[in-house]
């Protein structure tokens, strides 16, 4: 069974060696006062992820943008955000890959419990 530390350690093997907030390495160079948005908001990516299927990202940024960017402090009452617009979320950056991450773990564990091997 999978729980949300798998997840979370699936997309940072995925992501974070060719993040442009570390080191090439897998090591995260962000100040020790600015958390990675990915970590910050991932119960709530999560959530979003599983909640909608699609083979578009137009569902899945809509409801991140409800769920997740909403609640964010870099995102104005009106929905602005200059982090996003100058291109400095790493959320929004890999949220494709992140998307791609957590369908795949799904998938593999429909897989690994069906026993013809159709999920």
């Amino acid at each position: 069974m999978l729980n949300e530390q798998d997840y979370l350690d699936e997309i940072q093997a995925r992501i974070c060696h060719k993040c442009v907030d570390g080191d090439g390495r897998g090591n995260c160079l962000l100040s020790r006062d600015t958390e990675c948005m990915i970590k910050q908001f991932f119960p709530q990516i999560l959530e979003v992820v599983r909640m909608n299927y699609s083979t578009s990202m137009e569902p899945y940024e809509a409801a991140l943008r409800q769920k997740v960017c909403s609640s964010c402090i870099n995102q104005s009452a009106e929905g602005k955000c200059s982090v996003r617009d100058d291109l400095e979320c790493s959320l929004d950056r890999y949220f494709p890959l992140i998307v791609q991450a957590i369908e795949e773990l799904d998938l593999r564990k429909r897989l690994s419990k069906s026993e013809t091997g159709w999920a």
